[in-house]
């Protein structure tokens, strides 16, 4: 059994107790918030342990869009946002901001257990030792990622995205196989989602962004020059 703490952020009772209770069947420790304020109250005491965040969009006293934009300026925990909207907008604006994984209601919970498993698994997976690309230098341990000796902030998503370039370093790689790869077997998205974090990608390298080589018609290469 697992042993690690989700934080489950949602003004609906029915819709907290129903995640909880399909998390605590995988092993899970739940926390609970029913509204913005008292999330990023739980948050801040308890940012040690917790390992990922499924925060719903709509909520009184402070909404998830503002609840996230708050976390991220100290955290890189995993957050799934649940949202009752599906439109494409909606979900490209979260990965802006730096959500992990995006999840329309109504989902299956069965799915959503699946999401989170996947991305606490990515998470805990990486013990390679520390690379260097070309003044780019990959810690896989501490997930953290240094250009030119200065450390760089890259959401989950965005690191896991360049991480799957590097690995794969000289190889031309379509969007299909890296939405397959990178946002897992159950995302439907389209290109704009990867070319939106390549965008995002290829600032925060600055110079160094002109290793990520757009490959017309296909995708995208990881090669230094």
């Amino acid at each position: 059994m697992v042993n690690e703490t989700i934080l489950v952020v949602d003004d609906e009772s029915r819709m907290r107790k129903l995640i909880k209770d399909f998390l605590v069947q995988k092993g899970y420790s739940i926390l609970e918030a029913e509204d913005g304020e008292k999330a990023l109250e739980i948050f801040e005491e308890n940012k040690n342990k917790i390992s990922l965040i499924l925060l719903d969009v709509m909520m009184p006293k402070l909404d998830g869009w503002s609840v996230l934009r708050q976390i991220r300026q100290t955290s890189k925990v995993p957050i799934i946002m649940l949202t009752a909207r599906g439109e494409e907008q909606d979900e490209l604006f979260g990965f802006e901001l730096g959500v992990d994984e995006y999840i329309s209601k109504p989902f299956s919970p069965k799915i959503l257990v699946a999401r989170v498993e996947a991305i606490l698994k990515r998470t805990r997976k990486d013990t390679n030792k520390t690379k260097d690309y070309g003044g780019i230098v990959i810690d896989p341990e501490g997930r953290t990622v240094k250009v030119d000796g200065k450390q760089i902030e890259l959401s989950l998503r965005e690191y896991e995205l360049l991480k799957y370039l590097v690995d794969n370093e000289n190889i031309a790689l379509s969007r299909d196989k890296i939405l397959n790869n990178v946002w897992n077997y159950d995302y439907y998205g389209d290109s704009r989602t990867i070319d939106s974090h390549i965008k995002k990608i290829r600032h925060k390298l600055g110079k160094k962004g002109k290793y990520i080589e757009t490959m017309r018609g296909v995708g995208y290469k990881f090669e230094v020059k």
